[in-house]
């Protein structure tokens, strides 16, 4: 008992230094680029303050994940689709503010609508030059899908590997229909080729730190707001379900509307990663939706310690890094030193690199206190 409780004011003690961390790298990165100049050694320059900023978008996809997995027990393998819709809704805003500026000049259809012959915008195309319009869609699509497989899956007590197989099912699904020419987003090659975004240049220094900068007060907002549900009522409903679900029925609760509406919770955090995403990396393509992307996002969250929060965080900016490095010094075998980096951690580090420290210091403040 002493361990436990230990181990819950270690968390928030680490849940609070992950947020001065994040504001004052977000910060002091953001004047590094616009303040020094470009000759100082101390200069950050915009390529790396975007892929800081997709980093963090990852991130925020990740924690969207622990949430649903690491406090109530799902494994959701579908998380990508949801980040996708909300790309794609922010993708879709995007190509309408180009206007005649494409390569065939059209005002109003895209420029892959005009190659395919397209003779008038299709009707859900409509409102989305409209940015608030545009990001409500952006949310609500992917709420209400959550919504509706939540409700179907866990009404029906579907649990376990099956739910998983079902998730990783959607994401597939949608993957095979927006590779479609005829869906109307741009088939294989996706929506790209954006100009700018609340009439700022999306080239620009500035417009990149703003995204940066707001990629990482959205994770800050979802990180905390996670923590607070997790340490509320509402929380301890969810971890007993995770622990006991049977029992926790037994007692009087509808554990389904719980499950439901955590999971729809989960989703809107993977679809503002998503929206986020796309006017940083410039192009979302049906390959957001591909299983392995899924696949992967579990793995960071694994590698950092499910059921932390700030450990998803923590597994997604290290194996993306990882990645980055790896591709560029072994661009021939760069995928064997990845796996191996995911045996070691899930050989010597079960619990992930943040369930290790909070153990490893919870253990030893039970021992202090005993002392």
């Amino acid at each position: 008992m002493t361990e436990s409780r230990s181990m819950l004011r270690l968390s928030g003690r680490e849940g609070t230094l992950f947020i001065g961390v994040l504001f004052a790298v977000t910060v002091l990165a953001s004047l590094a680029n616009l303040v020094i100049p470009e000759d100082s050694f101390l200069h950050v320059s915009t390529y790396t303050i975007t892929l800081l900023g997709k980093y963090l978008c990852y991130a925020l996809l990740a924690l969207s994940v622990d949430v649903i997995w690491g406090y109530c027990g799902i494994l959701s393998l579908g998380h990508g689709a949801f980040f996708a819709l909300g790309g794609y809704g922010m993708g879709m805003y995007l190509m309408r503010q180009i206007g005649d500026r494409g390569v065939y000049g059209n005002p109003e259809l895209p420029d892959f609508m005009v190659f395919l012959n397209w003779q008038e915008l299709p009707w859900y195309w409509y409102g989305f030059d409209n940015f608030g319009f545009a990001m409500l869609m952006a949310l609500l699509v992917p709420g209400v899908l959550a919504f509706v497989f939540g409700w179907l899956a866990f009404r029906s007590r579907v649990t376990g590997v099956y739910l998983s197989i079902m998730t990783q099912a959607l994401t597939y699904a949608l993957m095979l229909a927006f590779f479609r020419n005829e869906m109307g987003f741009g088939g294989n090659n996706g929506l790209t080729d954006f100009k700018d975004l609340l009439g700022f240049d999306l080239q620009a220094d500035g417009t990149r730190v703003a995204l940066f900068m707001a990629t990482a007060l959205c994770l800050g907002g979802a990180f905390l707001a996670s923590r607070y549900i997790m340490g509320s009522r509402l929380g301890r409903v969810i971890l007993s379900i995770r622990d006991g679900e049977s029992r926790a029925r037994f007692l009087g609760y509808r554990t389904e509307l719980f499950k439901v509406w955590l999971f729809v919770y989960s989703a809107l955090l993977a679809a503002v990663a998503g929206i986020l995403y796309v006017p940083q990396v410039g192009i979302i393509n049906p390959g957001e939706f591909s299983p392995l992307n899924s696949i992967e996002v579990v793995v960071w969250v694994a590698v950092g310690g499910r059921g932390t929060l700030y450990g998803a965080v923590i597994g997604a900016l290290l194996v993306n890094y990882a990645k980055t490095r790896f591709t560029a010094i072994l661009p021939e075998g760069w995928l064997f030193a990845l796996g191996a980096l995911f045996v070691y951690v899930t050989l010597l580090l079960p619990h992930g690199i943040a369930g290790w420290f909070t153990r490893r210091f919870a253990s030893k403040s039970v021992k202090e206190a005993a002392a």
